[in-house]
């Protein structure tokens, strides 16, 4: 900084010659700059804590009466280190970070990291199709619950208290039904490298039909209360615009990307666990605006509800894990007095068989098994747009790197886009509408 001078630095002589101390930051340099103005704009300073900002989002608005001159994202408030976490971790135990990155969607993150780390162990093709088509089903499932979150958090910030109370009575019913297949309502850990946890417990099935047919008969209460409404339609035409250009431009994909009327979903595009073998249609809408995404979130819940009961039928008996001992986990579990854990019989059973099987399941667990060195990248479409993870080996039992694309932090970054030059009160419906979740932002 030699020869550079500012009105917020202190100065002082050292023998390294003069150094700088700069105080103030963003927050500093935009007052100062409205200060100086001669208008009447103002700052507010929307979140973190608010119940407006979808968690711990902050927004820096500049408004000029009731509208939005510029408007900025402030995140980190949810930092986790997930990504830094994991290379102190062996490949199996990262299941349970990743799935708490995007709280809302934890089986898209599990399955995404569990492709890519497949990929890199060569194992794709032998991955059973009893865990793909469950895999595929616990995603749709897990699409809807995202969604239904959405559309009541969406509904309860515009002051639709109905519409939040339905998102989430329709949500338990999903939850019930992870709860009785993973032992969790949400950070589950239930994907792993090679295929699953466990099998679908007793009962689920019949549940998880049961399940599908009660979300189905009231999918028709949202179109009454919201698609039909004017008052919610008033809030939400023509709000929050971005075009294609404006999306393609900005890395926006998921139900904002569709909104515009391009039919981008990875399902179809670029297809894994077997959706290639699923009828189903990609919802899009014309609009570019809040209400087209609404639209969008809300037909994907049909669709996913049609891609699960295929997921029924498309069930046959079979392993869900890889054969290939050196790389399956043995698994099976069962709820006792100290809560979800290996059952009694599967340890006597592992005990039992003989002290070579005994120290393999001990090496396992503890150390892990070893991946190839080597980089993969994999995409899933979650329920917010393109979820990628980039997974690097070293050859270790340990990852040498991963990170992910989450699509709520591309996502968040058309806020402004969205928001200039609106008024302040459609900064709020914007953001729902492009629904980030801050664990996924900030991880």
């Amino acid at each position: 900084m030699n020869g550079i001078e500012h009105e917020s630095a202190g100065a002082r002589d050292t023998t390294e010659g003069r150094v700088y101390t700069v105080t103030g930051g963003d927050w500093g340099e935009v007052v100062d700059t409205v200060a100086r103005a001669d208008d009447e704009r103002i700052i507010v300073n929307m979140g973190p804590q608010h119940p407006s900002t979808h968690g711990v989002l902050r927004l820096v608005l500049e408004i000029d009466g009731e509208t939005v001159k510029e408007a900025r994202c402030g995140i980190g408030y949810l930092h986790t280190g997930i990504e830094k976490n994991m290379e102190f971790r062996n490949w199996v135990q990262g299941t349970t970070f990743v799935t708490r990155m995007d709280y809302l969607t934890p089986l898209f993150n599990e399955t995404a990291y569990c492709l890519a780390v497949e990929k890199l162990l060569g194992i794709t093709e032998q991955i059973p199709e009893r865990a793909s088509v469950i895999r595929v089903m616990v995603m749709e499932l897990n699409r809807i619950s995202s969604h239904l979150v959405a559309l009541a958090a969406g509904g309860m910030e515009i002051g639709s208290t109905t519409l939040m109370v339905y998102g989430f009575r329709d949500r338990e019913v999903i939850l019930d039904i992870f709860e009785l297949v993973t032992g969790l309502r949400m950070n589950h850990g239930y994907v792993r490298p090679g295929g699953l946890a466990q099998d679908l417990p007793p009962g689920a099935l019949d549940q998880i039909h049961e399940g599908v047919q009660l979300l189905r008969s009231r999918m028709h209460e949202y179109d009454k209360l919201a698609t039909r409404n004017p008052a919610f339609r008033a809030r939400l035409v023509d709000v929050g615009h971005l075009d294609l250009a404006g999306c393609m431009a900005l890395g926006a994909t998921g139900p904002i990307l569709r909104a515009t009327g391009l039919p981008h979903d990875l399902r179809k595009t670029d297809p894994y666990c077997g959706y290639e073998n699923y009828e189903f249609e990609v919802a899009v809408a014309d609009t570019a605006d809040s209400y087209g995404r609404f639209l969008i979130r809300l037909e994907e819940m049909r669709q996913s509800l049609r891609i699960v009961e295929q997921c029924l039928d498309r069930l046959a008996p079979g392993p869900v894990m890889v054969a290939d001992k050196k790389i399956a986990w043995p698994a099976q579990l069962a709820v006792g007095p100290d809560g979800l854990g290996n059952s009694l019989d599967h340890i006597r059973k592992i005990m039992g068989e003989s002290m070579e099987a005994l120290i393999h399941h001990f090496k396992l667990v503890t150390d892990g098994f070893r991946v190839p060195t080597g980089q993969a990248y994999v995409a899933v479409e979650s329920a917010r747009g393109e979820l990628g993870v980039h997974v690097v080996s070293d050859g270790g039992t340990r990852p040498y790197r991963v990170h992910f694309r989450d699509p709520s932090f591309t996502n968040l970054q058309t806020m402004a886009a969205m928001c200039e030059g609106g008024q302040v009160a459609d900064v709020i419906v914007a953001v729902a509408s492009i629904d980030p979740v801050m664990g996924g932002v900030d991880r």
